[in-house]
C-alpha cells in the first residue's frame, strides 16, 4: 500500500498537476496540505473520477487538509483536540480496514510559527506540537498501524537544510521546535525517510525565490511518522522530487512510503 503526503499549496490552482500526479504516482492514500479552500469548493469530482474517496477539512484562503483514498473510509475525524479556540483547519484523520487490522492515517499541517518574536505565532506552534504529542500518545495505546503524514514545518537536523545557518532565526529550526519533534518521535514512531537514508541533499521544499530549486537550496520539512505496527509493515520511502520541475508547481514535493498492507 502506497501512502503519500504532499503540500499542494492551493488545490484549485494546481488541480491539473494533482490529477496528473494521481494518475502517474497512483497512491492508495494521498494526504494533502494547504488546500486553501472551503470544503464546498474542493475539486472533488475530478479526483473522484480517478477512483478516489475524498474527505476534507477546509478553510477559506488558508491552511486546509485532505485525504484522498482508494480505500473506503471507516471513520473520519477533523481537528486536533485540546484547544476549543483553535479554528484553523490543520488536521484530519482517516481510519481504514486492512488485511492486518485498522489503519489510521493523519494529514497534518503544522503551524509555521514565524516570526519567532511574535507573541502569538511561535507559542501557538509549540502548543500545537504539544497537543499533537498528547493526541499521538493516546492513539498509540490502540496498538494499530498509524501514519502521521504532513508538512510539519520542522527541519529536524542541520543535514536537512542545504544551508542550515540561514535558518537559525527561523521557527522551523529553533531548538524548541526540534526538541518537540524529537519528543513526538520518541513516543515510539519511526521517521520513514531517515529510516532508509542518512544522505544529505534530501529535501522536500524549495522556495520560489532566488532560484532555490535550480540551486537545490532546499529543506526537508515534510515527514511521515510510523507507529510500531506501521513500521513493522514498512518497506520503502521515496521523495518524488521531479514534481517540483513541473509547470506551476507547489514549492513542496510528494513524499511516499510503502506498507505491506492490503485493503480488507
Amino acid at each position: 500500500m502506497k501512502i503519500v503526503t504532499w503540500n499542494i499549496n492551493g488545490v484549485r490552482a494546481r488541480i491539473g498537476n494533482l490529477t496528473h500526479w494521481l494518475t502517474e504516482s497512483a497512491p492508495d492514500i494521498a494526504c494533502l496540505q494547504e488546500i486553501k479552500t472551503v470544503d464546498e469548493q474542493f475539486p472533488r469530482a475530478e479526483i473522484e473520477a480517478l477512483g478516489y474517496n475524498v474527505e476534507t477539512h477546509g478553510q477559506k484562503g488558508f491552511n486546509g487538509v485532505a485525504i484522498l483514498s482508494k480505500l473506503r473510509f471507516d471513520e473520519v475525524n477533523r481537528g486536533l483536540p485540546g484547544d476549543d479556540a483553535d479554528e484553523q483547519a490543520r488536521f484530519i484523520e482517516g481510519v481504514f480496514s486492512t488485511d492486518k487490522g485498522a489503519l489510521r492515517v493523519v494529514s497534518l499541517y503544522l503551524p509555521n510559527g514565524n516570526p519567532i518574536d511574535d507573541e502569538k505565532k511561535f507559542p501557538f506552534k509549540l502548543s500545537w506540537m504539544a497537543r499533537l504529542e498528547r493526541w499521538a500518545q493516546e492513539r498509540l495505546l490502540l496498538e494499530e498501524a498509524l501514519v502521521l503524514a504532513g508538512d510539519y514545518n520542522v527541519i529536524p537536523e542541520a543535514i536537512d537544510a542545504r544551508f542550515p545557518e540561514n535558518w537559525l532565526g527561523d521557527a522551523l529550526f529553533q531548538p524548541q521546535t526540534r526538541q518537540a519533534f524529537r519528543r513526538l518521535k520518541h513516543l515510539g514512531f519511526t521517521e520513514a525517510v531517515r529510516a532508509v537514508t542518512d544522505a544529505g541533499d534530501t529535501y522536500t521544499f524549495w522556495d520560489y525565490q532566488a532560484g532555490a530549486w535550480q540551486k537545490n537550496n532546499g529543506i526537508r520539512i515534510d515527514h511521515l511518522l510510523l507507529s510500531p505496527e506501521a513500521a513493522n509493515r514498512f518497506s520503502a520511502a521515496s521523495i518524488e522530487k521531479h514534481v517540483r520541475a513541473w509547470e506551476k508547481p507547489s514549492d513542496h514535493v510528494p513524499v511516499a512510503i510503502e506498507l505491506a498492507l492490503l485493503p480488507a
